[in-house]
């Protein structure tokens, strides 16, 4: 095998290629890297078709093209590779979805003895996730390279092309059929992830509608500014949402805003992902990539290297995005091109996988493999200018601080999630508390009824029954906190005067005790509301239970109902101390005067109740008295309903 690369200017090619050294040529593959305009590339297809018939030939337009050592932008890279024992296939599909073009080329391609398959694609309509997977359902064994084609970051028209065959849209791919040829695969990606991680919450495969309660824009906007949100695609590509799949994590990048605020990603995201922003790690980019990359293979016989890498990172590193590509032409010949993504095939878990902001690499052989210990080219220091020393610096602060918050955090995390787990138990324990409570509560009461009958009341047995009242009233507040979010409950009429003088003759034996007395007045026999009876009684029972507590001694609790207009009220006044924070009265755990037995809970539960319902409350006070007065709305079209 044998690569040779050109780099044309105006079309120029029969001063940069020898074709007559070619025309012997059996086996010869064409690479075409093309910066330039749908024109300029027909006119350089059109010449290789006519001087190397016999040639494939593949193409793409790019976001800037790879030409050995160095990287260039709105140029055409030539890549012409000859073979000894190596055939190709090529083909063109166009069918309605990305997945379709994906099955298609891999039943028309990949034979016994395929050995790679290089795919294009177009990158304005192509997803490249459903793309892949096409291909993996047909063979999940064969390694896949290539990419997306750019169009220099204007995001109108990307192309691709066979022979002299352009196309704008669909898929291309060539395989590489051979008993000899070795194929290695490697990518790197250095890009970290930094700040919290924030949930897909829509999306339907590539397009997502929300994040973390924000439109996609609007997300980007936030962490990114009005610029960049304004500017996307063509910036802020550099700043992908990075998500984790099989353990690898994965960067999709925008390729497109719509005007509903949603943003296409060049990728699938699910719903229910935990993605956080990334950026460029400029401290691992700027490493030898051949350590990372070829870990455990053999280079030293590679004969070609073909490069394909997101634009993203010659975007976001132009001054140096040299350096990463120059250790590979010190040990072949280099060429590629930056896309708007990238193929990769995972040997290991043998699935393809579409990635953004990688740099995928492709070394092939025909040469038999040597036994050579493998060598890197060595760094050179010298070459990274104080600009790019800056950004290494940049870059290490804000891995540190990302890595110290990420502590942190897991940290809080723990303490969260321990916390939580207390909490549950307690909530277990007051559920399984409440449920066992009942059964006795209801053997007590019982009890006190049939003695009363048996023997007639004594004081004994009302201070028996008191008590025995106030439980229940506690009992009922837990058990409906308890089962609120699980019980579906029903409205119905309710005649509230016949409800509310039920709840007085309740609490009349504890308002006795306490030397109270009630004064229950109504303007109607008859006044219905529409509501839920639970909680209709969690309202009446704390009020009343709150009115026994603080009503000043030998005094009366003045309960009233009145219709007015289309409203009820319900009123509840007493003579009792005055309260000092009307607004705290109603919050969880408060009381005013700490002397008085409770847990603060019930004026809360019933604030609760009354947003839910829209029931409004208000409360007026001075040093004689205190009303609390609840005001139902109109149901009158409710009522008829039912």
């Amino acid at each position: 095998m044998k690569t040779s690369n050109f780099i044309i200017k105006n079309n120029q090619l029969y001063d940069s290629i020898n074709f007559n050294e070619l025309k012997t040529q059996k086996n010869i593959l064409i690479q075409v890297f093309c910066g330039q305009n749908k024109k300029s590339l027909q006119e350089i297809l059109n010449t290789l078709k006519k001087e190397l018939p016999q040639s494939v030939c593949i193409a793409s337009s790019t976001d800037g093209e790879i030409y050995e050592n160095s990287v260039s932008t709105l140029n055409t890279v030539i890549s012409i590779s000859t073979f000894e024992n190596t055939t190709f296939e090529a083909t063109h599909f166009n069918e309605k979805t990305s997945f379709e073009n994906g099955t298609k080329i891999a039943k028309s391609l990949i034979k016994e003895d395929t050995k790679l398959l290089i795919c294009f694609t177009d990158g304005e309509k192509t997803n490249g996730e459903e793309f892949l997977k096409g291909i993996e359902t047909v063979n999940n064994k064969v390694p896949i390279c290539g990419g997306m084609a750019a169009d220099n970051a204007s995001f109108t028209q990307t192309f691709i092309a066979i022979n002299n065959q352009i196309y704008t849209s669909g898929a291309i791919a060539v395989s590489l059929n051979s008993k000899k040829l070795d194929v290695k695969t490697a990518f790197n990606f250095n890009w970290s992830a930094i700040g919290i991680s924030h949930r897909i919450e829509e999306v339907k495969d590539n397009r997502v509608y929300k994040i973390s309660g924000l439109k996609s824009l609007d997300f980007y906007e936030k962490y990114l500014g009005e610029y960049v949100a304004k500017s996307l695609p063509a910036t802020g590509i550099e700043f992908p949402l990075i998500v984790k799949r099989n353990g690898i994590s994965l960067a999709r990048a925008v390729i497109k805003k719509h005007d509903d605020g949603s943003l296409s990603f060049a990728g699938n995201l699910l719903k229910g992902d935990k993605v956080k922003l990334g950026f460029g790690n400029i401290e691992l980019i700027m490493n030898n990539p051949l350590k990372s990359l070829f870990k455990t293979d053999n280079i030293n016989n590679t004969q070609s290297f073909f490069i394909y890498s997101c634009m993203a990172r010659r975007r976001y590193m132009p001054n140096i995005i040299d350096l990463e590509i120059e250790p590979f032409s010190k040990i072949a010949p280099t060429s590629g091109f930056f896309t708007y993504g990238e193929f990769y095939h995972n040997k290991e878990k043998n699935s393809n996988q579409f990635l953004n902001q990688t740099l995928t690499v492709v070394a092939l052989s025909e040469k038999e493999d040597s036994v050579k210990t493998k060598t890197f080219p060595p760094k050179e220091e010298n070459q990274i200018s104080e600009h790019a020393r800056s950004l290494q610096a940049l870059t290490h602060l804000i891995q540190q601080s990302t890595k110290d918050y990420n502590e942190q955090s897991k940290k809080l995390e723990e303490k969260t999630l321990y916390s939580e787990q207390l909490l549950n138990l307690q909530k277990q324990f007051l559920k399984h508390s409440v449920h066992e409570t009942n059964t006795p509560l209801s053997v007590i009461m019982g009890n006190i009824d049939m003695y009363k009958m048996e023997h007639g009341k004594n004081k004994y047995i009302s201070n028996i029954e008191i008590a025995m009242k106030t439980l229940y009233n506690i009992y009922d507040d837990l058990s409906y906190l308890i089962k609120k979010d699980h019980v579906h409950r029903v409205k119905h009429q309710i005649n509230l005067v016949d409800f509310i003088r039920s709840r007085i003759e309740f609490f009349s034996l504890i308002a006795s005790k306490a030397k109270l007395d009630f004064n229950f007045q109504t303007s109607s026999k008859e006044i219905y509301v529409f509501f839920d009876e639970t909680k209709l009684q969690r309202i009446v029972d704390n009020n009343l239970t709150n009115a026994i507590k603080y009503t000043l001694p030998k005094n009366k609790i003045h309960i009233s109902i009145e219709k007015i207009d289309s409203k009820t009220v319900l009123k509840i006044t007493s003579i009792s101390k005055q309260i000092l924070d009307k607004r705290k009265i109603f919050e969880e755990y408060y009381r005013e005067q700490t002397t008085q037995n409770g847990f603060g809970l019930g004026l809360n539960l019933v604030k609760r109740i009354c947003e839910e319902e829209d029931v409004k409350i208000e409360l007026e006070s001075n040093e004689d008295f205190a009303s609390f007065i609840y005001t139902f709305k109109d149901t009158k079209n409710e009522n008829t309903s039912t």
